[in-house]
């Protein structure tokens, strides 16, 4: 049995830590794990205290949960750090980054990967995570961070440029699209075997196959029959376009683009079911789904289930702590494993993980209309994360230009403006070298 310390970091995130609670104390060998879970909502921390220790009860195992609110305690000695947190929350953070730019008939769908919402949604986020990793340095050395925070390939790559943590950046878009194509081609997923590769929310089937046959025909059938599902059609199109089928769901990959969400063309907002507004509306049933969950928990009567995600978290832990090999996709940074995509930017690739550590496996050169595809979302991801490191707020601006649906939408004029009214509403959420307004390049275009 291995013992070891798993710090959560922002664990009132009960719904998503109660799953990867489970999973780690699902594996015997993890049964005595150490589970700190530490938040800045006292409330809400309480409540997955109370579901990590139904957890325990349940699976009969003599893990041990503890609660805090102390940054420094929750870290002392930790070997695996788990961060979860949104910084600024739905309220006031999520519902800004919508509601400012409709002012300016700019919408969305989630805002928290790319596009101005996943923009000023790193702006708040990856100062919070170099905090964090600063304290990690000094408390806990030699700790593995796994980090499930968007926007995640800005916020890896902060991590990679100005920390010396070991870090991965962990997502469930490659398993959960695999087992949603399996079901649309009637093919169990256990049969399935593929090789993906790209950025994460941007990451491709190089391969898809069962027992050496290609499985992409079968999911050109789907299309061809008419069998496409109503809320998959920008991938499936997207399918047909590149020849590729892609990780992240519809209503995420159609803001990372320019051509599906279109001011004053809602034929073709209806023709791809986009979901304006999804994840207002997600964060709502979640808050709702916390609310449930936390009187559920109140009464002993109402039964308590543990069932294993598909998250890669507690298989990372095992495999480091047993040495029993696994394989793993993993956000980590280039250093040449996708040969045409910038070096210092964040790939997902596959990872081998056992004792050794995380091993990301070489992919080599991409289709070039993927990467070129991807490239131009890592052309905002690098500007954001340098306006963040330098403190150089002009380069938000440069960000925000180079978005392909922002840069779609608004004329420069108006992306500047965009800019200053969301970082004026965000205020103390954002680093303070970054308020500040100088004279500037982007004043004097807009008095001239």
């Amino acid at each position: 049995m291995s013992s070891p310390k798993i710090t959560f970091i922002g664990a009132g995130s009960t719904v998503f830590a109660k799953n990867l609670m489970g999973d780690i104390l699902s594996f015997p060998e993890l049964a005595e794990a150490r589970i700190c879970l530490y938040d800045i909502d006292p409330e809400r921390l309480a409540v997955s205290e109370r579901v990590g220790r139904r957890i325990v009860e349940t699976l009969k195992v003599p893990a041990t949960i503890e609660a805090t609110t102390d940054r420094e305690r929750a870290l002392d000695g930790a070997d695996y750090a788990i961060t979860m947190i949104q910084v600024a929350g739905y309220k006031p953070g999520t519902v800004t980054d919508f509601a400012v730019p409709k002012k300016y008939g700019l919408r969305q769908t989630i805002a928290d990967t790319l596009g101005i919402g996943g923009i000023m949604r790193a702006l708040r986020t990856i100062p919070v995570l170099l905090d964090y990793s600063r304290d990690m340095e000094r408390l806990c050395p030699d700790v593995f961070h796994l980090q499930y925070a968007n926007p995640m390939c800005m916020n890896i790559m902060a991590l990679n440029r100005a920390t010396k943590i070991r870090n991965v950046g962990l997502c469930h878009s490659v398993q959960g699209t695999a087992a949603q194509i399996a079901e649309d081609i009637g093919v169990p997923i256990e049969e399935i075997n593929y090789t993906c590769a790209g950025i994460n929310h941007m990451a491709f089937y190089l391969t898809f196959q069962r027992n050496g046959e290609d499985l992409y025909p079968l999911i050109r059938k789907v299309v061809e029959e008419g069998r496409v599902p109503d809320w998959n059609r920008v991938r499936y199109d997207m399918f047909l376009r590149l020849g590729y089928f892609v990780t992240e769901s519809s209503e995420h990959f159609c803001e990372y683009v320019p051509w599906y969400i279109k001011s004053g063309q809602e034929k073709l907002i209806e023709r791809y079911n986009i979901p304006l507004d999804e994840y207002i509306d997600r964060s709502e049933r979640q808050i709702r789904k916390w609310g449930d969950l936390s009187r559920q928990l109140q009464d002993p009567t109402v039964p308590f289930e543990v069932n294993r995600s598909l998250e890669y978290g507690s298989t990372i832990i095992h495999a480091m702590e047993t040495g029993k090999p696994a394989v793993v996709y993993g956000n980590v940074e280039n250093r040449d494993l996708i040969t045409n995509l910038p070096p210092d930017c964040t790939v997902e690739v596959p990872c081998l993980v056992d004792k050794n550590g995380l091993q990301p496996v070489r992919i080599g050169r991409l289709p070039p209309q993927l990467a070129g595809l991807m490239q131009t979302n890592v052309n905002v991801q690098q500007l954001t994360v340098e306006a963040i490191l330098t403190g150089n707020r002009e380069h938000i601006y440069h960000a925000a230009m180079l978005d392909p649906h922002t840069s779609a939408e608004l004329n420069l004029d108006q992306i500047w403006s965009l800019v200053d009214d969301l970082m004026d509403a965000h205020g103390d959420w954002i680093p303070e070298n970054l308020r500040k307004k100088e004279p500037s390049i982007a004043s004097l275009l807009r008095v001239a």
